[in-house]
């Protein structure tokens, strides 16, 4: 079997790990893991399944909690207070839900700052963790809008810190297999723990909210939520050392210009609430604009940094039009909880006889779908080794596949008429939409931590994570134009531009392709 060296190591500091100032170890090994005599080092079989697999365990729980929060949470603010909802208007909802979506992953870019240049990604992943669960024990026990906007912020702010580090940590895991082929079916295996978790938290706690009410369904979150914590404390000390230090810490004489611009940017935001600046009816365009400002700052910083060598810098401009592709995508995919919420209020038939079939679990299906084909589409990446389809080519298909999705929900919509749409067709429609996201999701988090340059790593998993993002505010400004124009219109644009760009995406695949493997082995 043919291996390659880590080329994604850098500078391991000779206190943490017994390196040598010449890059060797006592035992014969360089810091990058590579022997004396030019080979890789293996990391113990056992070692490197534990680790993937204890990373995503705690991933799985998290999502449970977060995905469970949010099945329900766009009826919580949609339902009648008869109910136990908010009764708000729905385009108010859907600019809510959409930016609460993209506030969450907007954050992340933060997280992974902190995570390069002041904590350690293994500290950050647990102080996420600590702020998360207090955010859904307040939703737990707190009502009323004062509560929700707190729980809200608590869990945007933990999960800013939680996901981009847990996710650097598992690429740390990963570069402990020197055999690259099992790089994208590693995260895709990663990437079926969160699904599993999107799955079982909507199911669980949409059953709480259909037969106890909204805040159970809340109280079920938070102890997911507490699962996921538990399971990290368990095996935090067991990560590799590259977990435990700051790759790219900030001097110290820097700190204090920091915490101002950090205190700046609170006050700024504060004014613009107490003015009525920023509005529940605003809030995903200002969301949408930051993610989209977060992400030209990346990628010129990046592409300008001395420390950045010329094949980083074009692996990056490779990376930009699947980054646009893929927040597109996302937009189209979390529609789930805004636009599509709307239409099961409106036109979906939820009585099963004498039973009512809980709503959060018609979005659940879109993640099963993606949980169900994760494991067959990893296995024909393993199988096709280096005859399997590039990245750009993977996320055209994912796009043309919920374009066509979309177009088959316009079908059944125009079908049926005025009447209501028979609760089997818009699960087939989740089923199509969801699978999709294999071919998207996954991809994105590999390239992340394979291209990335050395210096930004945590940063390059952090721009991933800022097509989430602007996909989630995308999707709170669409379910407003749902609102605002007819079904008709509005699902033929959504099919024709999925199709269009993932048409488009495919036709530029090579030149897009040469771009990300610059400089990489092939």
């Amino acid at each position: 079997m043919r291996t390659t060296p880590d080329r994604t190591t850098g500078p391991v500091d000779p206190r943490t790990d017994g390196t040598r100032t010449d890059g060797t170890q006592v035992n014969g090994t360089q810091a990058n893991g590579t022997q004396a005599d030019g080979t890789q080092a293996d990391a113990p079989r056992g070692s490197f399944r534990q680790g993937l697999w204890s990373m995503a365990f705690t991933e799985l729980w998290e999502r449970y909690s977060f995905y469970g929060l949010q099945g329900i949470l766009s009826f919580y603010l949609l339902y009648e207070v008869a109910q136990g909802g908010l009764a708000l208007n729905p385009a108010v909802a859907s600019g809510i839900v959409g930016a609460y979506g993209g506030a969450v992953y907007l954050c992340q870019i933060l997280g992974a700052w902190l995570g390069d240049r002041l904590v350690s990604p293994r500290n950050m992943v647990l102080y996420g963790a600590v702020v998360i669960t207090a955010g859904h024990v307040v939703l737990a026990f707190a009502p009323g809008p004062a509560g929700l906007g707190a729980g809200l912020l608590c869990i945007v702010l933990g999960t800013g810190a939680l996901k981009t580090n847990i996710t650097s940590i598992v690429g740390f895991v990963l570069d402990q297999n020197p055999d690259e082929r099992y790089r994208d079916a590693g995260f895709s295996y990663f990437y079926m723990a969160i699904n599993i978790g999107a799955v079982a938290g909507p199911l669980t706690t949409g059953l709480a909210q259909n037969e106890l009410g909204f805040h159970f369904g809340f109280g079920l979150a938070a102890i997911g939520m507490c699962g996921a914590l538990v399971q990290y404390l368990v095996s935090m000390g067991k990560l590799p050392e590259r977990a435990r230090i700051v790759n790219n810490p900030l001097p110290a004489g820097r700190r204090p210009l920091v915490a101002c611009a950090a205190l700046g940017v609170v006050a700024l935001v504060g004014g613009a609430v107490v003015t009525g600046l920023l509005r529940a009816e605003n809030l995903s365009t200002v969301v949408t604009v930051a993610a989209l400002v977060a992400a030209a700052t990346y990628f010129l910083t990046m592409t300008t940094s001395a420390t950045v060598t010329g094949d980083e810098r074009r692996r990056i401009l490779g990376y930009l039009p699947l980054f646009l592709a893929s927040g597109v995508y996302f937009g189209f995919l979390f529609q789930k909880f805004t636009a599509i919420s709307i239409l099961i209020t409106e036109r979906i038939d939820l009585h099963i006889g004498g039973w009512t079939f809980p709503v959060a679990w018609i979005t659940t299906v879109s993640p099963l779908a993606a949980v169900l084909i994760t494991p067959l589409v990893a296995r024909m990446w393993n199988t096709l080794g280096e005859r399997q389809p590039g990245p750009v080519t993977k996320v055209a298909i994912g796009l043309i596949q919920i374009g066509c999705a979309y177009l088959f929900l316009l079908v059944i919509s125009e079908t049926t008429g005025d009447a209501e749409i028979p609760l089997a067709l818009i699960l087939l429609f989740m089923m199509a939409a969801g699978s999709s996201e294999v071919f998207v999701g996954p991809i994105g988090l590999s390239l992340a931590t394979r291209i990335g340059p050395e210096k930004f790593r945590s940063q390059m998993v952090g721009l991933n994570f800022l097509t989430l993002a602007l996909g989630s505010s995308l999707a709170g400004l669409l379910g407003q134009l749902f609102t605002a124009i007819d079904s008709a219109s509005y699902l033929t644009i959504t099919a024709t531009c999925g199709i269009g760009l993932g048409l488009a995406l495919y036709a530029g695949r090579r030149p897009v392709g040469r771009l990300l493997g610059s400089g990489l082995p092939h």
